[in-house]
C-alpha cells in the first residue's frame, strides 16, 4: 500500500514538472532592452562645455561660407580684361579703361585702375601705387580668416577642459558613494569622451576650412600679380 502511494506521488510530481516545462516553453523569451541614444542626448551628456563648442561650430561654418563666397567672387575676372585695357591705353582712351575697371568686381581690376590713374608719372611710382592698392585688396580678402585659425587652435583646448571636468566629476562621484563601479563613473566618462571628440572635430573643421581658403586666396593673389606685370608691360610697349 505504501509503495502504491509513493509511486502515485512520484508520478504526479513528474507530471507537474512536465506541465511547468511546457508552460515555460510556450512563453516567448523577453527581448533584451536596447536603450537608444539620440544625438541631442549625446551632446547634453557633454555638459556645459558643449555650449561654447556649439558656438565655435556655428562660427566656423559661418566664416568659412562667407569667406569662400567672397574669395571665389574675387578670383573671377574676364579673360579679355587685360586685352581690353591694353587697347584702351594704346588708343589713349583712359576713361574707358577706368570705367572697365570700375565695372569689374575683381580686386585686380581695382589695382589696375589705380595704375591707370598714375599714368604719366614714373613707372616706379605707378608700381608703388598699384602695390599699395593690392595690399588693401588682399587685406579685405583675408578678413576673418584669422578667426578660423583661432578656432582651430582653441577648439581642442575647450575639449581638453571638458576632459578635465569629466575626470573631476568621476572622482567627486566616487567620493560621495565610496563605490567604484561603472554606474558611478559612466557620467564622467561620457562628459570626458564627448567633449574631447567635439573639440577635435571643431578644431579639425576650422583648420581644414582655413587652409582651403588660403589656397583659394593664393590663386587670387597670383592672378593679381600677373595682371600687374601685364599692365607694366603695356606701359613699356610702344603705342599703336
Amino acid at each position: 500500500m505504501f509503495q502504491t502511494v509513493l509511486l502515485q506521488v512520484i508520478t504526479n510530481a513528474a507530471q507537474a514538472t512536465d506541465t511547468a516545462k511546457s508552460a515555460l516553453a510556450a512563453v516567448p523569451a523577453a527581448a533584451p532592452k536596447h536603450d537608444s541614444l539620440s544625438l541631442m542626448d549625446l551632446i547634453l551628456k557633454g555638459g556645459p562645455i558643449m555650449i561654447p563648442m556649439g558656438i565655435l561650430s556655428v562660427l566656423t561654418i559661418y566664416f568659412f561660407i562667407e569667406r569662400f563666397l567672397t574669395i571665389k567672387k574675387a578670383g573671377k575676372m574676364d579673360k579679355n580684361f587685360m586685352n581690353n585695357i591694353k587697347d584702351y591705353i594704346h588708343n589713349g582712351n583712359m576713361e574707358a579703361a577706368k570705367s572697365l575697371c570700375r565695372n569689374s568686381s575683381a580686386p585686380a581690376a581695382r589695382m589696375i585702375e589705380k595704375g591707370i590713374s598714375r599714368i604719366g608719372k614714373p613707372i616706379k611710382e605707378i608700381e608703388e601705387a598699384m602695390e599699395g592698392a593690392g595690399k588693401l585688396e588682399i587685406n579685405r580678402m583675408e578678413k576673418n580668416l584669422s578667426v578660423l585659425s583661432l578656432i582651430g587652435r582653441i577648439g581642442p583646448i575647450f575639449g581638453f577642459i571638458g576632459t578635465i571636468a569629466g575626470v573631476i566629476k568621476i572622482f567627486y562621484d566616487i567620493s560621495l558613494t565610496d563605490n567604484i563601479s561603472i554606474g558611478v563613473i559612466s557620467t564622467g566618462l561620457y562628459q570626458k569622451m564627448i567633449t574631447s571628440a567635439s573639440g577635435l572635430l571643431v578644431g579639425l573643421a576650422a583648420f581644414i576650412g582655413y587652409y582651403i581658403l588660403n589656397a583659394m586666396l593664393d590663386k587670387t593673389i597670383n592672378k593679381m600679380e600677373t595682371a600687374s606685370i601685364e599692365f607694366i608691360d603695356i606701359l613699356y610697349e610702344p603705342g599703336k
